[in-house]
């Protein structure tokens, strides 16, 4: 393949690796750390809120959320119905009812009208998903959950960096969720997370969650006794705590990497922004509209493709593999489709703009160590294929 689609977004340098390799000399304790706490402190800065603990993963976060909006059985959470699995998982496991939101035909995130007319007496929750690293406005529901006392989550696994007019995403809603997995804007040597909780209270409970129930005694013991062992506590009354913590050796990835962030995600949008208008003399190929009040970092780059009845999305992949050695994929089927959510009960959905927007869509490879030559010659290719299929149309 010349262009693959990439199971990791960026490569480390030789800097960072001498960094990382400090580490696993020296480090002590190699979890719940000095890099731990230094990793925590860095994000919390960048996101300009405090409450924040580094995680497993933006799935564990989001099991934690759940574990602490204490779900009841009739409780009904509305989460869009295309995005990663991981986003409904946790809700669906801890009780709630999962309604399916639709997305907005042009933006491809969440809709946020379609959302007003599925809210009802036992909603709960709404978790707003920033897909493909795309901003999902949500500030007119905003005070409309504060009226239904509706608890707003904002999943921003994609989307670190992302604004919505001065703020950054995450920050608006009562909880919100980050990734490191290998794909995303930076990552924790594949796997890690972080976890928002705006209320001082509930964040109190996060470190007892992730960690087995541990908490610091609250009082001294001698010093053949370690007060770091801590005690165990059941910080929400009848539920288990989980192991979610993150290792020295990745907080510390994580270091050096939120040092970079903002300089990997302006080379994504110039190259997200190059390659938009390299292409917009094809009104068949639609990208993500994009809108002045939001700042958007392009995790991914994705299209719908519609020319005719007679070409479809899958010719352009096709021809893209095949002719120019190119790999791309088709994301996210539809949440209600998978055998997972019909079976457990929620199969049922409204979503008319999701099912067409998946039918159509393509995303194109969009890793950050992709060279520029490579980039050139993705570019120069999908307007080749663009081309050539006009021919049928």
């Amino acid at each position: 393949m010349k262009i693959i689609w990439s199971g990791r977004s960026h490569n480390y340098s030789q800097k960072d690796i001498n960094y990382l390799t400090k580490i696993i000399k020296t480090a002590d304790p190699l979890t719940q750390g000095h890099y731990l706490k230094s990793f925590e402190s860095i994000f919390s800065k960048y996101i300009q809120k405090n409450n924040v603990f580094a995680v497993s993963s933006a799935a564990a976060a989001l099991e934690i959320i759940s574990l602490l909006l204490r779900l009841k059985k009739k409780d009904e959470v509305i989460i869009p119905a295309h995005t990663y699995c991981a986003s409904a998982i946790p809700f669906a496991r801890n009780g709630a009812k999962i309604v399916w939101g639709d997305i907005d035909v042009n933006t491809r995130v969440v809709d946020i009208n379609d959302i007003k007319k599925k809210i009802t007496s036992k909603t709960k929750a709404i978790v707003i998903v920033h897909l493909y690293g795309f901003a999902c406005d949500f500030r007119k529901i905003i005070p409309l959950c504060k009226k239904k006392k509706i608890k707003i989550i904002e999943d921003c696994a994609q989307s670190l960096g992302a604004e919505i007019g001065t703020k950054k995403v995450g920050t608006l809603g009562d909880f919100s969720c980050y990734s490191f997995h290998a794909q995303k804007n930076i990552t924790t040597l594949g796997e890690g997370g972080m976890v928002y909780v705006k209320n001082s209270d509930l964040a109190a409970k996060v470190p007892g969650l992730r960690h087995n129930g541990h908490c610091n005694f609250k009082f001294k013991r001698k010093n053949y006794w370690s007060p770091a062992m801590g005690n165990l506590d059941m910080d929400i009354e009848n539920t288990w705590p989980y192991k979610f913590t993150l290792s020295e050796i990745q907080c510390g990835a994580g270091i050096v990497m939120m040092k970079k962030l903002d300089k990997l995600n302006n080379l994504r949008i110039k190259r997200a922004e190059r390659f938009i208008n390299y292409l917009k003399n094809f009104e068949e190929l639609k990208f993500n509209s994009s809108f002045k009040s939001k700042k958007h970092v392009y995790h991914l780059v994705s299209a719908s493709y519609t020319p005719s009845k007679k070409v479809n999305r899958d010719d352009l992949m096709q021809i893209l593999y095949n002719r120019y050695s190119i790999k791309c994929a088709v994301q996210y089927y539809p949440l209600y489709k998978y055998s997972l959510f019909k079976k457990m009960g929620f199969g049922k959905h409204s979503c008319p703009n999701t099912e067409k927007f998946y039918n159509n869509m393509i995303s194109f490879p969009f890793h950050v160590w992709m060279t520029n030559k490579q980039f050139n010659y993705m570019i120069a290719s999908v307007k080749k294929v663009l081309i050539y299929l006009r021919k049928y149309r």
